[in-house]
């Protein structure tokens, strides 16, 4: 039988297993709801096809208040708020003026960052693994704020240009050194650009600024022999077509309430994989288990025809989510 890393390398190549893989990622109260109802670690459960990881934060994705108070600070030195439901907000900026004099970027190769992603590649070496390098444009709000930063892209361009090729450039040293030291099959970019109506930034903007900063690092990924995987929530239409010109191979999350994935397989399926794609706003929260198991079935024959599609919800599944609807959800991925 085909293990699971050569099952999603089939569906990046377009193949049709005759099976829709898929990968789900949870909240902590989803996570425990789940597991507490399995008897058993999810992982074990599952055996998810996919598994991800990556180098560690001093503040972690999910950072519990009892252990780092009501908020924390991150490598860049933005401040967080904490919650047991989700990772928290940044709170306050790490960049006040839009003015990066003094300001001292984090060291990509610290020690810390790598530990055990050695012993969890080669726990992990019948999945495919996939290695998050960081966030671009993602971590530029965060350091700067959303307003502040959306208000200097057009009165402040050239610290905007600046500011980018600085995380630019640690994202470029943290995939050299996980190439260089482990064994995993792709890397993993989280840079959200749009809202659920529209882009962020205009195409133009985005096309002058960010894609420049993708050709290099998907180019870097490419050239250690990995496969590129990028999140993006929200509309992101209009510049699918310059992410793929780049050299993107999977999408994610293609969120239903902002993109037709219906579209995007028309339009671009024969070109990558689409990994998404599942309502998470709507019908896992608020509608019945037998919605979700519609829907699911739908998504596996239609989208999932000649392979280039993992099943996922378009968003991490939050404690809102009944049990019984995650319970569905899972038992319907799972029927062949």
């Amino acid at each position: 039988m085909t293990d699971n890393r050569h099952w999603i390398e089939m569906i990046i190549n377009h193949i049709d297993t005759g099976r829709v893989p898929f990968n789900f990622s949870f909240t902590p109260p989803a996570r425990y709801a789940l597991e507490e109802y399995y008897d058993s670690p999810l992982e074990n459960v599952l055996d998810f096809p996919i598994r991800m990881s990556g180098p560690k934060s001093i503040k972690p994705l999910y950072a519990d208040p009892e252990i780092y108070g009501e908020t924390t600070g991150d490598e860049y030195g933005v401040s967080w708020s904490t919650s047991r439901l989700d990772r928290g907000s940044p709170v306050v900026p790490c960049l006040k003026e839009a003015d990066l004099t003094g300001y001292r970027f984090p060291d990509a190769g610290a020690e810390y960052r790598f530990e055990d992603l050695g012993d969890w590649c080669r726990a992990n070496k019948e999945h495919y693994r996939i290695l998050w390098a960081g966030d671009l444009w993602e971590r530029a709000t965060f350091m700067r704020g959303m307003e502040e930063i959306l208000l200097d892209l057009a009165f402040n361009r050239n610290f905007v240009g600046d500011l980018l090729e600085g995380i630019a450039a640690y994202i470029l040293q943290t995939i050299d050194i996980m190439a260089g030291r482990f064994d995993f099959e792709a890397i993993a970019l989280s840079d959200d650009y749009g809202t659920q109506t529209s882009m962020l930034m205009s195409p133009r903007d985005w096309r002058e600024l960010i894609k420049p900063h993708l050709v290099e690092i998907y180019g870097r990924i490419k050239s250690h022999g990995h496969k590129v995987f990028h999140h993006s929530c929200g509309h992101i239409y209009p510049v699918i077509g310059d992410m793929i010109d780049a050299g993107l191979d999977i999408l994610h999350p293609i969120q239903p309430e902002a993109m037709d994935i219906t579209e995007i397989k028309r339009d671009f399926g024969r070109h990558i994989t689409l990994c998404g794609g599942l309502n998470t706003q709507e019908l896992l929260p608020r509608g019945t288990p037998q919605a979700i198991r519609e829907e699911i079935a739908r998504l596996k024959r239609d989208i999932g025809a000649g392979g280039g599609y993992i099943l996922e919800p378009g968003i991490t599944i939050q404690a809102d989510v009944p049990l019984a609807n995650m319970v569905a959800m899972i038992e319907e991925a799972r029927r062949s």
